[in-house]
Parts: structure tokens; C-alpha cells; sequence
């Protein structure tokens, strides 16, 4: 069986569904990054509160307080890159023992497919997964990058440098947290790849739910109106 009558084995509605998770998937990150200047994002309002503590970082004696915050950041990368390394062994692990997965599966769905659809189907679970890993990888990297800047800012604030400084740790610091929410979102949506086993039309009704979540959080969530939230000091 070649790769064309194995593809023969899907449905139109599974590649209407994996064309939804896909297309959804690379939207929705493109909206997030990339909102309306008059409906700003978490991630968006987020990365200004970055630069300003870069800024707040200069004048701060001693910055062990600085420190630990950046060593949570990294802790958090590292531990979901760590986390999805697992998953990733244990689709791999699947491969070996694909009898029992899919007696499993086809309880669910009372239906009886082809072993290589229910390969494919981990296989695109895989790729959602081994994105979120290498972009958990490349933040944890960027916070180790941002962590070497701030040390290289002179305690001085009137010292050209400072301010220079300061403002590169926060776009690299900006850029090692999208990186971050870049990983989150790919496990989301394999998360929601897994219901893709249950068949096409599932898979999409979790793509509509996987969306309306990540929708809410970004642009309708408590705390965007937080971060909106008026700062004029209180009389």
C-alpha cells in the first residue's frame, strides 16, 4: 500500500477537519501576535509590562528580585519542554504497541479502521507535540540569552549603556515568551488532535472549542481587563 491509497483511507470530512486544525492553528496565532491596536492581546499588553521592568530593573538594588523572576520563567519553559518530551515517547511508544491502542479506539468509536489511519492520526498528534517542544527549547534558551543581558547592565543609570542594555534584555525577554505561548498553543492543539480519534467531526467540534478558549484568554479574559485597567495613583 502506497502513500496514496493509504491517504484514499480518510474521509473529505477528516481533510476538511485536519485542514480546520491547521488553518485554526496558525490563525489564531497570528491574531494573537498580531491583534488590532484598538483590541491589544495578553500577549500583546504583556510585553509591554516587559519592557517596563527592564527599565524598573536599572535602578533596582540589589536585583536578586529580578533574578528569581527570570529563573521561574526558565523553571516554567523547562518544565513544560520536559513534559512534552514525555508525550512525545509515549506516541512513539504507541507505534510498538498499536494493537491495544486501537482495541481501545474502537471501543470509543465503534468503528474499525486501518492500522496505518490510526498511525497517522499520532502522527499528526506528533507534530503538534514536537513543535510545542522545540519552542519550549528556544524560550528557555532566549531566557538564558535575557539573563546574560541584565547581568551586562550598569548599575548606573546615567550610564549610556543602561538604558541600551536594559531595552535589548526586554525584546529578547518579549521574544523567549512568545516563544513560550507559541509552545502552549501547539499543546492545545494536540490535545485537541487527540479527539480526532473519536472521528472528523469531533476533531472539529474541538477545533471550534480549542479557538473560542484561546479567543477568550487573549482578547475577553478578566485579566486583559486587569492589565487595561486604569493606573492613575488614587487620591
Amino acid at each position: 500500500m502506497d502513500w496514496i491509497d493509504r491517504l484514499r483511507l480518510f474521509s473529505t470530512w477528516d481533510y476538511a477537519a485536519v485542514a480546520l486544525l491547521f488553518g485554526s492553528w496558525m490563525i489564531i496565532g497570528y491574531l494573537i501576535e498580531n491583534p488590532p491596536r484598538t483590541r491589544p492581546s495578553v500577549s500583546v499588553l504583556m510585553a509591554q509590562y516587559r519592557r517596563d521592568w527592564m527599565v524598573q530593573m536599572v535602578t533596582r538594588q540589589p536585583r536578586i528580585f529580578d533574578a528569581q523572576i527570570l529563573a521561574t520563567l526558565r523553571q516554567s519553559t523547562s518544565f513544560f519542554a520536559s513534559a512534552t518530551m514525555i508525550a512525545i515517547g509515549g506516541c512513539l511508544a504507541l507505534f510498538g504497541n498499536m494493537e491495544r491502542f486501537i482495541g481501545v479506539a474502537e471501543d470509543l468509536t465503534l468503528g474499525t479502521d486501518p492500522t496505518v489511519v490510526w498511525e497517522i492520526k499520532v502522527m499528526v498528534l506528533l507534530i503538534f507535540l514536537a513543535n510545542g517542544f522545540l519552542k519550549f527549547v528556544w524560550s528557555t534558551r532566549l531566557f538564558g540569552y535575557c539573563t546574560v543581558l541584565m547581568a551586562a547592565v550598569p548599575n548606573e543609570a546615567d550610564n549610556p549603556l543602561s538604558s541600551i542594555r536594559a531595552s535589548k534584555a526586554g525584546e529578547i525577554n518579549i521574544t523567549a515568551a512568545r516563544g513560550f505561548n507559541r509552545g502552549l498553543r501547539s499543546v492545545y492543539f494536540a490535545l485537541t488532535t487527540t479527539v480526532w480519534l473519536l472521528g472528523a467531526g469531533a476533531l472539529i467540534a474541538a477545533v471550534a472549542f480549542t479557538c473560542l478558549v484561546l479567543l477568550r484568554r487573549e482578547f475577553a479574559s478578566q485579566s486583559r481587563a486587569v492589565l487595561l485597567g486604569p493606573e492613575d495613583p488614587q487620591p
